[in-house]
């Protein structure tokens, strides 16, 4: 298949590159900091191309690159709180899903940006939740988190803030992290496969955009450990913040 084979109709080669290179930043910023692909990527490549195609797009290379990680997860992870926090997601994903299909691509791009900035400030903040681990919070932190997933690919900010804050080991929250978002990933594909989102056109896409990302990934997995863990998440910050202003749609005579 060629290259223009892999370009959905109404994305130009220049966005298709744009968008490839929007993909290799924020792979090396998830890969150097575990976090921050989507808050980068999403803002900037919805205002090149439509906001349900990026998302879809997202969605599939994100989900084929974690599938190697969920084995272990399943064995390290606190299985029953976590598919408390699923069950909220379970709500979330298709809420999110189904305004990420009726609203009209700027609306859309609006609300991933203030979404974006939303989850920004929970970031800077620090936040950590330290409370007592009530399943009512439980499973409305994972129906948040869940409904960003389905309108925007951007539900990590509440499942990392909530986890890294319960006095329970390191590894165990990596864990419930990640399997988290291996089932909320699935209900999100099969709940773009029912409304269409996962169509033919964001499949081949991603055959484009999916290596670019993941030599991002390994790239900013091999920068790890040569800074400061600081400094990493300065620069995801700032990366995330550039992301959330020039992907306004307001903008748009600037990256067009």
């Amino acid at each position: 298949m060629s290259l223009s084979g892999l370009i959905p109709s109404d994305v130009s080669l220049n966005a298709a590159i744009a968008i490839c290179a929007i993909a290799f930043v924020s792979g090396t910023a998830r890969g150097f900091s575990g976090f921050g692909s989507a808050l980068i990527f999403m803002p900037l490549a919805s205002s090149m191309a439509p906001p349900q195609l990026v998302a879809a797009v997202l969605l599939i290379i994100d989900f084929i690159a974690a599938l190697p990680l969920i084995p272990n997860a399943w064995k390290q992870a606190d299985r029953k709180a976590t598919a408390v926090m699923v069950s909220g997601a379970l709500i979330g994903v298709p809420v999110g899903t189904y305004f990420l299909t009726r609203l009209d691509p700027e609306t859309t791009r609006w609300i991933i940006s203030a979404f974006v900035f939303a989850l920004l400030l929970l970031l800077l903040s620090g936040w950590r939740y330290r409370g007592e681990d009530h399943p009512a919070l439980s499973v409305g932190i994972g129906g948040l988190s869940g409904f960003c997933s389905g309108l925007a690919q951007t539900g990590g900010p509440p499942i990392v803030g909530y986890w890294l804050g319960r006095p329970i080991a390191s590894v165990i929250a990596r864990a419930n992290i990640l399997l988290f978002f291996g089932a909320s990933d699935f209900f999100s594909a099969v709940s773009y496969a029912a409304t269409g989102l996962i169509s033919s056109d964001a499949i081949r896409f991603s055959l484009l955009v999916g290596p670019v990302y993941a030599v991002g990934v390994l790239i900013g997995a091999q920068l790890f450990g040569r800074a400061s863990e600081t400094l990493f998440r300065a620069i995801c910050y700032a990366l995330i913040a550039a992301a959330v202003f020039l992907g306004l749609p307001a903008l748009d005579g600037v990256l067009r």
